[in-house]
């Protein structure tokens, strides 16, 4: 059974419809591409995805439960997580403390325990700070675990936002464009970082982004969005080859 399923997913702004008729499945443990022109809709179905929308057609099956009428945050403890286009990180707080966020569904303390500071509290904090560590050692991050947020390196920002999505302990990892803005060399880091992830945690990851070289570099299976519709869904080396695609990029000479 498809970890994800979606089943004529739509949503109508006004007269506008910005997704319509959106069929994917993703299955568990694989890694997705979702690409497609400026506009085509791509965050609009992330959107949806994690109830940020509510659509106005069709349904979303994820681990064999729906998703419609949940909120951003049931959505998130039934194992979905996110990064966004524009880095959302806590950028006063710390680094270790940035991933914590992520980890306040894992203490197991009372608030009684946090408030007259018992060993229970102490214990359970100890824990959330080693989980935040080994996220960080995942992603070389460790060294930078007292510096504030906003002190990192735009490349490692984009690190920590993934870090503390996993935090969340998801069964997929939604990532939106998460090599905009980076050099070839962040690029090429972020390309092994995203197969590490997928590796280590066991996840199914679906991700949005324009760097082709990345794409076609480590997705198994691409889904082309155009005007909110699937223009096309299969391998990169099917995705590279369909004339439809190259159209939609580059259109037609008259």
């Amino acid at each position: 059974m498809a970890l994800l399923k979606t089943e004529g997913l739509g949503i109508q702004f006004g007269g506008l419809k910005a997704v319509d008729e959106f069929n994917f499945e993703i299955d568990k443990n694989q890694l997705y591409g979702l690409i497609g022109p400026n506009g085509a809709g791509k965050t609009t179905v992330f959107n949806l995805l994690t109830g940020v929308y509510q659509p106005t057609s069709g349904q979303i099956i994820f681990d064999g439960k729906s998703l419609l009428k949940k909120s951003p945050t049931q959505i998130t403890q039934m194992g979905i997580a996110r990064t966004f286009q524009n880095i959302r990180l806590f950028k006063e707080m710390s680094v270790i403390d940035n991933v914590k966020v992520g980890l306040h569904y894992s203490q197991n303390y009372s608030l009684f325990s946090a408030i007259c500071k018992l060993p229970q509290y102490f214990r359970g904090e100890e824990a959330i700070d080693e989980m935040a560590r080994s996220l960080l050692r995942v992603f070389d991050l460790e060294q930078f675990a007292e510096s504030k947020a906003k002190n990192l390196p735009y490349g490692k920002q984009r690190k920590l936002e993934i870090a503390r999505a996993l935090a969340t302990s998801p069964k997929l990892l939604l990532l939106d464009e998460p090599a905009a803005g980076m050099n070839p060399t962040e690029t090429a880091e972020l390309m092994e970082t995203i197969k590490i992830v997928r590796e280590k945690f066991s996840i199914a990851i679906l991700l949005i982004e324009h760097d082709m070289k990345l794409v076609m570099g480590i997705c198994e299976k691409i889904a082309v969005l155009n005007f909110g519709t699937v223009l096309a869904f299969g391998t990169p080396e099917e995705i590279r080859n369909n004339p439809d695609v190259v159209t939609a990029y580059l259109g037609t000479e008259e």
